[in-house]
C-alpha cells in the first residue's frame, strides 16, 4: 500500500470512512477527510481526542471500509438480476 491508496480513498465521492491498518497491528480510524494531511513521503491523521499519528506509508497493510455503503450498493445490482 502506499500514500496514493489513501488520496484515492479520501477523495471518494460520497466519502466512505475507512480505518488504516498497519502492520504492527494497530488501527487508525479515518471519519472524515478534514483530519488527514498526506505528505510526499507520509501521512498525518487526527483522532476524534485531538490526538495525531504519523503514518509511514510502508507499515499500510490495507485500508478497510465498514462496509456500509458498499452493502448498498451490492444489493442493488442483486436486485437487478
Amino acid at each position: 500500500m502506499d500514500l496514493q491508496g489513501i488520496r484515492e480513498a479520501l477523495h471518494r465521492q460520497p466519502f466512505e470512512p475507512f480505518t488504516i491498518r498497519l502492520a504492527d497491528g494497530r488501527k487508525i480510524a479515518v471519519r472524515h477527510p478534514d483530519f488527514v494531511a498526506v505528505g510526499h513521503r507520509r501521512a498525518i491523521v487526527i483522532g476524534p481526542d485531538n490526538s495525531w499519528s504519523v503514518v509511514e506509508p510502508l507499515l499500510i497493510v490495507s485500508l478497510d471500509y465498514d462496509g456500509k455503503h458498499r452493502s448498498r450498493t451490492n444489493r442493488r445490482k442483486k436486485s437487478n438480476n
